[in-house]
């Protein structure tokens, strides 16, 4: 037996040797490996020759007019594949993206864990659209450089644009310990702002992904974004993890920004449908409202309470609006050759009226289709039109003198200063289809609605009420004096060319009790509405 134990003890002491010598050999390729990374990563971080280092902590000035809808990564990455934020001094997605890929190399070598956080501002388009985007601006700025000083030396912070920024945790941290950064994170951005002599409070949503648990480096922004979303809906001013079935919702509003900017881009399955407006007294149709409407190549109708977020998350907004306004402007011209002057309303977004060039682009618009400035009545809602009432004001008198019509919506869900409802120079005011649809059952209503009937025409201002369903509401308006009336009792919105059908016939719409059974009837039932160019009225 001793013998036998002999004779294997050189083998078992050969094998173990061999082993060793195979974990000595790999572990050799591993570091080799690490030190080819960081030659690469230092490689494409070194400037030109010829071109200055920027000293440490500096961040670059914003080229002139780089404001948050004139900056993005993608346009910044094809320019120069420049990988440093010009507003914040912070790293670009470009950049982490880099720093992303050198990190998960690192990691499946020694074994460890890499953390991601996708923040997302609470309260921002609040702050930028009431304040200005110098304001704004300069809190990002800010929020930049709190991120930072959360920051270890192993981690990295981008922006990617707008108000969302990214945080890279390497050093193996476990989901008790990215859960810590978030709150860290959350609680720094909580404090005020100073900003141009105002104090601003806002809060942020976070969410958080860990490699490898949360799947491969190619989905790990896109699941941390899904878990922020998912932060957002919760209530927002958290952080959340990614699980399963969450990237599902932000996989699909990339899709749908893709093609909503392919149908921008051609022309294709974009449209406007035209709600009457019905003038009490006569019957007559008194006017449309323009409302968009998206046919997509796969999915069918698309409602504007789902494609406007996406446009205005992807600052697709302004030319959507713009789109509006010129195919409006189209089909009017189009309607006066076939023998209809009809005046069509509108819808213009707050976004709309931040753009300097606003004035300029509907004059210019007017002017190639060669409409009647008198044709075209530009809606805001009230609540957009409030929050920042002085710049409201200077718009409103640079549109009129273009000699287009001006209107407030959705009268009554803001809060208004009568001084300077007093002062816009607008010609018409919608009552919102809240207090329109409680007339009959609630005196409150009813009193409300006569007041801002008797204070509008008081102020030399048409009324128009909205959401007009039912005969007995029609009845109210007319014994109160509302001018117009616009709803389902009448017509849903319809294509261009139903409506020019129905316009030119000899009979009534408003005496018409069979019209709800019509062909004019059979456009898609209407969600609620939304205060931008798709927004639904009823």
């Amino acid at each position: 037996m001793e013998t036998d134990l002999q004779a294997v003890s050189p083998w078992w002491w050969l094998l173990a040797g061999i082993l060793g010598t195979l974990a000595l050999v790999a572990g050799l390729r591993w570091w080799q490996q690490l030190r080819e990374l960081d030659s690469r990563t230092a490689a494409r971080r070194r400037p030109p020759e010829g071109q200055a280092t920027p000293a440490a902590g500096s961040a670059p000035a914003p080229p002139a007019g780089a404001g948050l809808s004139g900056w993005s990564p993608v346009a910044e990455a094809t320019a120069g594949q420049r990988v440093t934020d010009p507003l914040t001094g912070l790293g670009t997605r470009l950049m982490l993206e880099d720093q992303l890929a050198s990190a998960v190399l690192r990691a499946e070598a020694r074994q460890r864990r890499l953390g991601l956080l996708y923040i997302d501002i609470d309260g921002f388009k609040p702050v930028n659209d009431s304040f200005g985007h110098g304001v704004g601006d300069a809190l990002l700025r800010e929020v930049g450089r709190r991120l930072s000083e959360h920051g270890r030396s192993t981690d990295t912070v981008a922006r990617l644009g707008g108000d969302e920024f990214l945080v890279l945790l390497d050093g193996d941290p476990d989901a008790g310990a990215a859960a810590l950064v978030a709150e860290r994170v959350r609680a720094s951005l909580e404090r005020p702002y100073m900003l141009a002599g105002r104090e601003v409070r806002v809060s942020c949503s976070v969410g958080i992904v860990l490699y490898p648990d949360h799947g491969p480096r190619a989905r790990l922004i896109a699941r941390a974004d899904a878990a922020m979303l998912a932060a957002k809906r919760a209530g927002g001013n958290m952080h959340c993890f990614y699980e399963p079935g969450m990237d599902h919702d932000a996989e699909a509003a990339v899709e749908l920004q893709r093609d909503l900017r392919t149908a921008l881009e051609t022309g294709q399955g974009l449209s406007l449908h035209y709600q009457p407006k019905i003038d009490s007294a006569s019957g007559q149709i008194a006017g449309v409202e323009a409302l968009l409407r998206w046919q997509h190549p796969q999915r069918g109708a698309v409602s504007p309470v789902v494609f406007i977020p996406v446009a205005e998350r992807f600052g697709l907004i302004g030319a959507l609006g713009q789109w509006v306004i010129d195919e409006a402007a189209r089909q009017i011209q189009a309607w006066r050759g076939a023998g209809l002057s009809m005046r069509v309303a509108i819808n213009v977004s707050v976004h709309q009226l931040r753009q300097p060039d606003l004035v300029d682009r509907v004059g210019e618009i007017l002017a190639r289709h060669g409409v009647p400035p008198d044709l075209i009545t530009f809606e805001l809602t009230e609540s957009a039109a409030m929050e920042d009432p002085s710049a409201t004001l200077r718009i409103f008198e640079r549109l009129a003198v273009t000699g287009v019509a001006l209107s407030i919506d959705d009268f009554g869900t803001g809060y208004s200063s009568l001084s300077y409802l007093r002062k816009l120079p607008a010609s018409q005011i919608k009552i919102d289809r809240s207090f329109v649809q409680d007339l009959g059952s609630q005196s409150d209503a009813r009193a409300i609605v006569k007041a801002v009937i008797k204070l509008s025409h008081a102020l030399g201002l048409e009324v128009v009420a909205e959401g007009v369903e039912t005969v007995a509401q029609q009845d109210i308006l007319k014994q109160l004096g509302c001018d117009q009336m616009q709803g389902f009792l009448f017509a849903r919105p319809m294509p261009a060319t139903h409506l020019q059908l129905w316009a030119l016939s000899d009979e009534v719409p408003a005496n018409r009790p069979t019209f709800r059974d019509s062909v004019f009837n059979a456009d898609e039932i209407d969600p609620p509405s939304h205060p931008l160019p798709g927004r639904v009225t009823r």
